[in-house]
């Protein structure tokens, strides 16, 4: 969303609801790079952070504006100021551009390259193809892949888990260890062994990665899946899944089939983890500053397969910087507790 950096330190009040039933919440509504935070103005603390590119808008033409940060999602939020209104609006426009609409020289260009690559042969057209759609699609198409194959997961491990505090301690967790444009972070309540990621900047969770004394712990799995993302590109394995004919659709017209991510949910949950080098994954913990020997001894309580996360930790003595204060760690740990 880099075409919208004149926002970036748009502030204005707004009113959110985490569910339908729920009372309506006052919030301080930031513009960041890619996110909307929305932040308590009594603490000062992050309660969550919204995809941009995912924003959707609930009533066109009403006044206050209410938006929500999914098609499927309960949260939504209340919007009068109208400075931040024309901001949310021009993200919503510049998001229906690039996904809808790409231009008839950029399409003409499209047409042209796929079929240059669709003539080189069967052996090799698979691969090229995905790598060069990969390499065009903008984020905004991205989250929207992520959040179709996140539906498909969904169907397998139910919904992630929620609560208000829990909520809130994992978008703090987030901006802690990443930054404002950080990775969502989502807690599932089975399936997922560990933690996995899709397109789209987001980070799946398993609920056993919770029960650890310490949060530098469950801190290692969102470090290692930010840093395996960042290595492998994962739109591919999600448009290997989609097929080659649902590939070329999205290249020629920035949409894929509703049906391409039917299945994915098992293909996800069963790939093995990607193999890290130790020296990748410690550059990682020292540029977050978490001390790396929890996460390793919570992936081998013995430290014999970890041991150069353990001996080569950058931070022996503990994190430098609190990850949580020791109430958001509490409110992380039992966000699953609910129903």
């Amino acid at each position: 969303m880099t075409a919208l950096k004149k926002y970036q330190r748009l502030e204005s009040p707004g009113l959110w609801r985490d569910t339908p039933d729920a009372q309506r919440r006052e919030v301080i509504v930031a513009f960041r790079d890619a996110t909307l935070v929305l932040t308590d103005p009594r603490t000062e603390r992050p309660i969550t952070h919204w995809s941009l590119p995912a924003l959707i808008r609930l009533n066109p033409g009403t006044h206050p504006a209410l938006y929500a940060p999914g098609p499927d999602a309960d949260e939504t939020l209340e919007v009068e100021d109208a400075d931040m209104i024309g901001a949310l609006e021009t993200v919503l426009a510049v998001v229906r551009r690039r996904t809808a609409r790409p231009g008839r020289l950029r399409g003409s260009l499209i047409a042209g390259l796929t079929l240059a690559i669709l003539g080189v042969g069967v052996v090799f057209v698979p691969d090229a193809l995905l790598r060069h759609t990969a390499g065009m699609l903008p984020f905004a198409t991205r989250a929207a892949i992520g959040q179709a194959a996140l539906s498909d997961v969904i169907r397998l491990t139910g919904k992630p888990c929620s609560s208000p505090l829990g909520d809130r301690a994992l978008s703090l967790l987030s901006e802690r260890l990443f930054g404002g444009a950080g990775p969502t972070l989502l807690v599932m309540r089975q399936g997922v062994t560990g933690a996995t990621h899709l397109p789209g900047n987001l980070i799946l969770l398993s609920a056993e990665t919770l029960k650890v004394p310490l949060p530098e712990a469950l801190a290692g799995y969102a470090l290692a899946e930010t840093t395996a993302a960042a290595g492998a590109d994962p739109i591919l394995p999600v448009l290997g899944h989609a097929g080659l004919p649902a590939t070329v659709r999205l290249l020629t017209t920035g949409t894929l089939p509703q049906s391409a991510m039917q299945g994915y949910g098992e293909v996800l949950l069963k790939a093995a983890p990607a193999a890290l080098p130790p020296e990748t994954l410690l550059a990682a913990f020292e540029k977050a500053a978490v001390s790396s020997a929890p996460y390793a001894y919570a992936l081998d309580p013995s430290g014999e397969t970890t041991l150069s996360l353990i001996e080569a930790d950058p931070y022996r003595g503990g994190s430098p910087r609190a990850l949580l204060n020791a109430a958001d760690w509490d409110s992380l740990r039992t966000i699953c507790d609910g129903a």
